[in-house]
């Protein structure tokens, strides 16, 4: 059973999709690929205890820079 039948920003309708999420920690970043509640309406996304969870590790590991276990997808750059 899903905890929300209807957004809880404007009411609009929910549905599950995959979607990009990006992570930041210290300086790097990640992109995971994830199922969310996503609403039609205004586009709020709503993930699972797990998932946020998931994301908790995710960040931690980026700030201490425990990054072996994560596929490099190229550089980014700061324009100033």
């Amino acid at each position: 059973m899903r905890p929300f039948q209807e957004c809880p920003v404007c009411g609009g309708q929910l549905v599950e999709k995959e979607v990009e999420k990006l992570l930041r920690g210290g300086v790097h970043t990640a992109v995971l690929k994830v199922r969310a509640e996503v609403c039609l309406r205004c586009g709020e996304r709503l993930y699972s205890e797990q998932t946020v969870r998931r994301f908790e590790e995710i960040r931690a590991k980026l700030e201490r820079q425990e990054t072996a276990e994560f596929e490099v997808m190229g550089q980014s750059f700061q324009v100033t």
